[in-house]
């Protein structure tokens, strides 16, 4: 179903990407882009377990935008072994303002579609998604 706000559609295999990540845990990350031709958001990459947060960061474009997933796992200060999903939701300023419009406002409803994220990001550069922002926003 298209989104009424932006007219995109969401590809089924970025749901079923997605529940493979939080599920079964056979990815790291997903990396999505909307298709503007065929008006529809799809996987563009997928990260596999061993991947690190650097090789993920590396993936994204300096100057288009995408939306991206990553399942990072941290210590709580008391040892214990967790993980988050994160949203990230990337727009840089040097991509082109029509691309950054569309990706705003699919975003909501493409992250609907993806049931389990647990932390969201806004970023239009890499210190606002760096390590340390997020094992800062991961416990």
């Amino acid at each position: 179903m298209a989104n009424a706000a932006s007219g995109m559609a969401v590809h089924d295999d970025c749901k079923l990407k997605f529940l493979e990540l939080k599920a079964k845990r056979t990815y790291r990350s997903i990396v999505f882009k909307i298709e503007e031709k065929q008006k529809q958001v799809v996987v563009e990459s997928v990260g596999e377990p061993t991947e690190t947060y650097e090789q993920f960061a590396g993936k994204l474009p300096a100057d288009e935008c995408r939306y991206a997933v990553f399942d990072f796992d941290f210590l709580t200060p008391e040892g214990v072994q967790k993980s988050r999903i994160f949203f990230i939701a990337w727009s840089p300023d040097t991509s082109r303002v029509r691309s950054k419009m569309i990706y705003a406002s699919s975003k909501d409803r493409f992250k609907r579609e993806l049931d389990g994220i647990q932390v969201e990001l806004q970023a239009t550069d890499p210190t606002e998604i760096g390590l340390d922002v997020i094992k800062s926003r991961a416990s």
